[in-house]
């Protein structure tokens, strides 16, 4: 049966036509209907959180009726890696799906967040955007661009509403004509002045990086706009009383050194609750108008839906409910994991206590912004700051965008808010160094860090099953034994990694190559060891392996090997040889013919509105090629 909506008169509410409803009163102790308003790519820079520069009284006016979070941290810098947490309570590492825009298939007895929903009696609903890395088909039970979906439920049946708001999403900003689409509606006074625009330490002031950051800001007056219309037709159907509201994003701005960055920038959001008088006993600390200053990790924010839902919290969830019914302590640690964003490989990981922040770049010879399509001069932002370091308009700090990490980063929230002075060889600081790091490892190897294995290995591994039940359930992952020699990157000698490289565990062969990789000029016994490799059973210890003897100038069998996985069906092989490709520069000449028949596999059929295959692994693999073809000249 239809939701009877009760409605009365149509009004006009932020743009749309909605209807005046009056929803049917629920029983006293009935379960609350819940909302997440997502937005993409936005830090909490609101006007609630006391930025004066920004323009979001929709917002502002929930919290001024709610609670704001003052430290609300994601787990992932990235959309896809986070929105899988979102909805399974699970790490994107412990699933498989830490990766960007990566395939993984679900185990059978993992229930998501909506389904687990649905068996309670909600009806649920998301609005437009999945992105969770894995399929989404038959999760939700109403799935459409509708502001109001709860309209569609059955009478008094509580609901569940992901409602994506998308206006603030990286490519509104970064691309001028997107921009232009989205703020034609804006009046004259709500566009913000480029020079009173508040700039980070992280870019140099010009005019177009002023700009840029002011249309990021007149993107989140149009957010904002769109946060009213749902707000606007809670309240024509009676169903504010009735609902309780996160507003949060997904992670951080979509600039540079925000998205994508395993930083406070990166990881750092927004999150507003609303929170009707008759549930308010449900949220610690709740105090209409206030602040709440502890420590939220969203990996607690599926488990916390379900408790307040009165659902049971499956075991399998690595949250815990910090609202609802008997929920447990605010969090002393949140983490964070950093990986592959479309074909750009990386792997970090975070931990804090909410003061210090400790992070471990197992990739330290790779800079922060490496070369290739996602970093490209396509992105406004990327291109401005890419121009002003060519000119050397950039300071110290601004330069270390182009720089390879270092290995460990500790940082004061409290006094550095901006992250600039790295504390980690310090010894002032080592024992809460020491104490974090000790914390970030246990972690990794509770949770099974599917990171510690190449992506095309833990799929090749894991094939017949699934990553998650792959780690937990067959006897050939170690990870404490992976993970100590990734810890020795940075740290350890050459021999000691040649030492490595005969381990029987293919996962330690990698982090020992890798740990080769980031030393640099090798002896003749590493390139010796290096060269038996070539024929390792792994293709990710393979390809790893080609990569450093082309930095260190004995290319021929390398060329050979990768040309071999760069032809390989399996699309994390392919990418991760491409990739690998991209990063060789001229080594890979002679690969030129190879990348244009890649090219050509990997291209779109007539019919097809794409330019590849797909836009994921097809997509990835070709840009990674494109761009080595341009810098060699083609």
């Amino acid at each position: 049966m239809r939701f009877k909506s009760h409605c009365l008169l149509p009004v006009l509410t932020g743009g749309l036509i909605a209807f005046s409803c009056s929803a049917p009163e629920k029983e006293p102790n009935a379960p609350p209907n819940i909302i997440w308003l997502v937005a993409e790519d936005i830090s909490p820079v609101l006007g609630c959180y006391g930025n004066e520069y920004a323009t979001t009284p929709n917002i502002d006016r929930m919290a001024s009726r709610g609670m704001v979070y003052d430290l609300a941290l994601t787990t992932a810098p990235v959309c896809a890696p986070m929105r899988s947490t979102l909805v399974t309570g699970l790490y994107a590492t412990s699933l498989g799906t830490h990766h960007l825009r990566c395939e993984i298939p679900m185990p059978e007895n993992i229930r998501t967040l909506p389904e687990l929903l649905t068996a309670q009696g909600y009806f649920t609903t998301n609005r437009d955007k999945t992105d969770y890395n894995f399929d989404p088909e038959g999760m939700w039970e109403h799935w459409s661009s509708d502001y109001a979906p709860w309209r569609h439920r059955s009478e008094q049946q509580p609901f569940f509403s992901f409602i994506n708001i998308g206006p603030s999403h990286e490519g509104s900003v970064n691309n001028f004509n997107n921009y232009k689409e989205h703020v034609k509606d804006l009046p004259v006074e709500k566009f913000h002045d480029p020079g009173e625009v508040p700039l980070p330490p992280y870019y140099p002031d010009s005019p177009k990086t002023r700009e840029i950051w002011a249309h990021y800001f007149d993107i989140l007056t149009v957010l904002d706009k769109n946060v009213g219309m749902v707000l606007d037709m809670l309240e024509d159907d009676g169903l504010m009383d009735e609902t309780i509201i996160f507003f949060i994003s997904d992670h951080g701005f979509g600039m540079p050194r925000y998205k994508r960055w395993l930083y406070k920038t990166g990881m750092h959001v927004p999150m507003v609750l609303h929170v009707p008088e008759k549930y308010q006993h449900l949220i610690p600390g709740f105090k209409s108008g206030g602040n709440y200053a502890d420590m939220v990790s969203f990996i607690d924010l599926p488990a916390t839906v379900l408790n307040l839902a009165g659902a049971e919290v499956p075991d399998y969830m690595e949250g815990k409910p910090v609202m609802g019914k008997d929920p447990q302590p605010s969090r002393k640690l949140a983490f964070g994991a950093r990986d592959r964003a479309d074909d750009m490989y990386e792997m970090s990981r975070s931990v804090t206590d909410g003061r210090y922040f400790y992070v471990r770049n197992y990739m330290p010879h790779l800079a922060y912004i490496q070369p290739g399509y996602i970093f490209s001069d396509v992105k406004e932002s990327f291109k401005e700051l890419r121009r002003l370091y060519k000119n050397g308009q950039v300071n110290e700090e601004q330069a270390k965008l182009w720089n390879p990490k270092p290995v460990e980063e500790l940082y004061d929230w409290k006094n550095d808010p901006w992250e600039l002075n790295n504390l980690a060889d310090n010894p002032a600081y080592s024992e809460i160094k020491n104490n974090l790091k000790n914390e970030l490892h246990e972690w990794m190897i509770n949770t099974r860090d599917l990171g510690l294995l190449p992506e095309a290995e833990y799929m090749i591994r894991s094939e017949g099953s699934t990553p998650y039940e792959y780690s937990r359930e067959s006897g050939d992952f170690e990870p404490l034994k992976i993970l100590e020699t990734a810890e020795m990157i940075g740290i350890s000698t050459e021999d000691q990694f040649i030492d490595k490289l005969k381990d029987k565990d293919s996962g330690v062969r990698y982090w020992a190559v890798i740990g080769l990789t980031n030393l640099g000029k090798l002896s003749p016994a590493a390139i010796d060891a290096l060269d038996g490799l070539l024929t390792d059973p792994s293709p990710s210890v393979q390809i790893a392996a080609a990569e450093v003897l082309c930095y260190n100038k004995i290319p021929d069998k390398a060329i050979e090997t990768l040309d071999r996985w760069v032809h390989d069906d399996r699309p994390w092989v392919a990418l991760q040889a491409a990739r690998t490709i991209l990063l060789v520069g001229e080594s890979a000449r002679p690969l030129i013919p190879t990348m244009y028949d890649i090219l050509e596999k990997n291209r779109g059929g007539p019919d097809s509105p794409r330019r590849f295959k797909d836009g994921n692994f097809a997509a990835f693999t070709s840009r990674a090629l494109e761009w080595a073809l341009q810098e060699l000249g083609e």
